[in-house]
């Protein structure tokens, strides 16, 4: 009982910690916009439904959850078509689903349902030879384009990393031949060259095959290196003006852009200090550890898959979240799990935990 118990505590203690400093800086966050001044009720709010669906999931049988991931995944596609004829628009995408005064981003739901779909798919593939090989890559890959395109044209090219993350990790460690990798390393960089190319002598041709939206994400990223943003440029000065304890609650030292959700990193240092800020980068180290933990203990096939999707996930949103704060990787939009604002994010990734926890509920005896 006492191994079950510390066990949980390394997934409950920081996930609590990074929830209760996220409420501490939502309620800053109202010093700058008043468009902000319900984040810290609606974050609340979110991480309520958050556990009460972790208790809700404990209850399901693994087995037909997984039996029904294509249901799952079909309506969060129909979804995604809805969202584009009845979404609202914020930040020229339009991508979200107006729930009263909460909003949904069905963008969001895909990467769980993807991943419950694709870790069902892989599974149960039967591999003989490469050419059973090949039809699981080419399906697998219409599974994810899928939803890709439909995002893609909210715009939100964001969530297309994640899906594309998601196929990857998940085919690296499905039982095929690793020379396929090697071929589709040479499809990607024949694209890539292609669009440099294009960027850099038919720009006007470019933007008509991808769209105006998307060509200047892109070359946002592009130009990252010799032109720091406004917003980047704020959060350097409050991370480095910001001492061990920032300037305290309900006081902000700078106004930056987006800073409760893309970068709520520098955000919170200036409220809370460098503390804070190893603090929470402490959390998620504890974090990563249970998840790669409870990753060795599992030997269900299709369990496996899901939770290495998930990791994949959860580490790359904070590296690159993390690496955009502190200048060091491009600006791209992506938010910090569970500690940026957003009721969609929180909602998925509590999901993933719950299937987590699910698992390690009814696989008990063999876990400790």
């Amino acid at each position: 009982m006492k191994t079950k118990k510390k066990y949980y505590s390394a997934l409950f203690i920081p996930l609590l910690i990074i929830m209760i400093i996220s409420f501490f800086n939502m309620q800053n966050a109202k010093l700058i916009k008043s468009t902000y001044e319900l984040h810290l009720l609606k974050q609340m709010l979110w991480y309520l439904l958050g556990f009460l669906l972790i208790i809700i999931i404990q209850k399901l049988n693994l087995k037909e959850l997984f039996k029904y991931s294509f249901i799952l995944y079909l309506l969060s596609i129909i979804l995604l078509a809805l969202v584009l004829v009845f979404g609202r628009t914020i930040n020229g995408a339009k991508a979200w689903f107006s729930l009263g005064f909460l909003t949904f981003q069905p963008s969001e739901l895909v990467k769980f349902t993807l991943a419950l779909y694709l870790a069902q798919v892989i599974s149960q593939s039967k591999l003989k030879d490469k050419k059973d090989e090949l039809k699981l890559i080419l399906k697998t890959s219409l599974i994810t384009f899928i939803p890709s395109l439909l995002v893609f044209l909210e715009p939100d090219t964001g969530a297309i990393i994640f899906y594309l993350l998601i196929l990857i990790s998940m085919l690296i460690f499905a039982p095929i031949n690793k020379w396929w990798f090697g071929l589709l390393a040479i499809i990607f960089l024949f694209f890539l060259t292609t669009f440099i190319i294009l960027y850099l002598f038919r720009q006007e041709l470019l933007i008509k095959l991808i769209g105006t939206s998307f060509f200047y994400r892109v070359e946002r990223i592009l130009k990252f290196t010799t032109n720091s943003s406004y917003q980047l440029e704020n959060a350097l000065i409050v991370i480095g003006s910001a001492g061990l304890w920032g300037t305290g609650l309900n006081k902000i030292s700078l106004y930056i852009p987006e800073a409760p959700t893309d970068f709520i990193f520098a955000f919170n240092i200036g409220n809370f200090g460098l503390l804070s800020g190893f603090l929470i980068l402490l959390s998620y180290l504890v974090l990563d550890l249970f998840l790669i933990k409870v990753l060795k203990k599992i030997t269900s096939k299709k369990i496996k898959l899901f939770v290495i999707s998930f990791i994949c996930l959860f580490l790359f949103q904070e590296v690159i979240n993390i690496g955009m704060n502190l200048g060091l990787l491009p600006i791209i939009g992506i938010p910090l799990p569970f500690l940026s604002y957003g009721g969609s994010t929180i909602i998925i990734y509590f999901l993933f935990l719950a299937i987590i926890l699910n698992f390690l509920k009814s696989e008990g005896a063999n876990i400790y």
